[in-house]
């Protein structure tokens, strides 16, 4: 049997990991400031992780969600705790595409409505609801595209105040776009966004599974807006690389039992994972460190001459380049053997784990000005 060829690969094949580097089978070095599209949010081989799921794991690793689970409820009290959202409801799934998913659900529910409103550039996951409110109609089969989704341009008053209506189910936008190329949604229009929302009885989800658990230097990039949607999203970094995703409910919303479900969702090494990830958080004050380490990295990156445009806040930033220096993510990794990802055309992404050092992200400022110059 073939895998089913959908990943165009890099012929690498990494077989250890720790903080923010890689080893690949042949003992090559890589600096990994991409950390799996976001997911690797404390470093890699983390002590406090691997501690974590290994004691978990000597003691239960599996049951189903028809037995009480006291680390579903740690994990809720120290999500709130830590996020900034203690009276909100916590729903635990597998990833960020079923966490978008059974938000939308949610928006539907209470509402009784079916239209979503979601932005240009947009990625909110690969599952029915999620793939019909991501702005890419290649991954939209015709399947998916039943679902009552319009598009609007992004941080637009003017389009969105002409489109919400008592029709509109929910609104859903990303706090920093990732896939989209590193566009921060504006506080202002965040704030807008949420009046219009609770003037016509819509739901508002930010979607954070990239952009969230302290990437922006806050918890939440929403945050900064002082806004309080109905429903946030959340997934990549949670687990550090263990699939865990989550829905934060306001408490208006009321459950009603088999309104949501899950197999795997919410399993005992999930939530030993996602405890870990947020001890870290906290013990080595990697919110504050993302922030202050992302403000001065994209400062330098601003004076790199060639860089057209730098964007994004704290450890989740993208900068343009022209057409002639399209190949600088593969010269990246394969001269300078530095993982980075992109966004098209020619934006390049970072998204280290919230760890990095300065001297380490020093060693990509030098291999950027040897490519650029």
């Amino acid at each position: 049997m073939n895998l089913f060829d959908v990943y165009p690969l890099f012929p690498i094949e990494p077989v250890k990991a720790q903080g923010s580097w890689l080893w690949d089978k042949n003992g090559k070095k890589y600096l990994d400031l991409y950390g799996g599209h976001a997911v690797i949010s404390i470093g890699h081989g983390h002590p406090v992780f691997v501690k974590a799921l290994t004691t978990q794991l000597n003691q239960i690793s599996f049951y189903s969600n028809s037995v009480v689970s006291s680390l579903q409820q740690r994990l809720a009290d120290k999500l709130g705790q830590v996020s900034g959202y203690p009276e909100h409801q916590l729903f635990l799934c597998n990833s960020g595409a079923e966490a978008n998913e059974n938000a939308l659900k949610l928006a539907s529910f209470v509402t009784g409505r079916k239209k979503i409103i979601a932005f240009r550039k947009a990625f909110h996951g690969r599952t029915s609801g999620a793939v019909a409110a991501t702005d890419n109609p290649k991954i939209v089969s015709p399947f998916n595209a039943g679902h009552l989704v319009e598009f609007l341009p992004f941080n637009d008053k003017e389009a969105l105040k002409a489109a919400m209506g008592s029709d509109v189910a929910a609104v859903i936008i990303e706090g920093i776009q990732g896939v989209g190329g590193i566009h921060v949604a504006d506080d202002e229009f965040l704030r807008f966004l949420a009046t219009q929302c609770k003037t016509y009885g819509s739901l508002l989800i930010l979607d954070e599974i990239q952009s969230g658990y302290g990437r922006s230097g806050k918890f939440f990039s929403h945050q900064f807006s002082g806004i309080k949607p109905d429903l946030i999203t959340i997934a990549k970094g949670m687990g550090n690389g263990f699939p865990v995703g989550g829905v934060l409910i306001h408490p208006d919303i009321k459950p009603w039992h088999g309104m949501l479900g899950t197999t795997f969702g919410g399993s005992y090494l999930a939530c030993a994972a996602s405890l870990a990830v947020l001890e870290v958080i906290e013990q080595e004050n990697l919110i504050n460190h993302a922030a202050t380490l992302g403000t001065a990295w994209m400062d330098q990156l601003k004076k790199v001459p060639g860089v057209l445009e730098v964007r994004g806040r704290g450890l989740m930033i993208g900068f343009d380049l022209p057409a002639e220096h399209s190949s600088l993510r593969n010269n990246l990794l394969h001269e300078h053997h530095i993982f980075t990802g992109e966004a098209k055309p020619h934006t390049i992404r970072l998204l280290p784990s919230l760890n990095i050092t300065e001297e380490e992200s020093a060693i990509f400022q030098k291999a950027l000005m040897q490519e650029l110059s």
